[in-house]
């Protein structure tokens, strides 16, 4: 099954909650940030998982992102902004039929989150949700991630894949291009 997790990742947290999802999926699952996840590619997939950090409540915008790389000076590391906002990636997304699903990186108690604009920005491009949206917490302002929580990604991507072979009548690892 051809699967790309694509994600935009600050301290590293959505990052790894991203490639344990792919591993769930399966040895051909591919964790790409999104200036690695081209048109092109989406365009092959049997599957696409999309996540993000939540920012102010919500998916970022490239205003945020940027005020988060000049005014985070207390961080442990700099965030990695070096990479297209996932709201700008989705925003360039092809029109497409593939399922996918979405996910954040939160902290516990945030109000509002990243993955409903996420499914509203496939659900425009075309796309079919395959699952609901997971959200996965980070214990503080920069992570680490709660523990448990990649364990939790690694079966949601299993739990993903198994939806995806079902509903495609597919053998996992098998791919269909």
């Amino acid at each position: 099954m051809k699967a790309f997790v694509v994600y935009e990742s600050l301290w590293g947290n959505t990052a790894a909650v991203a490639r344990a999802i792919a591993e769930g999926i399966g040895p051909e699952a591919q964790a790409l940030t999104t200036d690695q996840a081209s048109a092109d590619l989406v365009e092959t997939a049997d599957l696409v998982v999309a996540g993000a950090p939540v920012l102010g409540f919500n998916l970022a915008t490239d205003t945020m992102r940027d005020s988060v790389a000049r005014d985070e000076l207390d961080a442990p590391t700099p965030p990695d902004v070096s990479h297209p906002s996932m709201r700008s990636w989705l925003e360039s997304l092809p029109h497409g039929r593939a399922p996918v699903a979405a996910f954040e990186t939160r902290i516990w108690w945030s109000p509002r989150g990243a993955t409903g604009a996420i499914e509203d920005r496939f659900e425009r491009a075309g796309y079919l949700p395959i699952a609901k949206a997971q959200k996965f917490v980070v214990e503080g302002k920069y992570g680490p991630l709660r523990t448990g929580e990649l364990e939790r990604a690694r079966e949601w991507g299993r739990t993903l894949a198994q939806a995806i072979t079902h509903r495609n009548g597919i053998a996992v690892g098998v791919s269909r291009g």
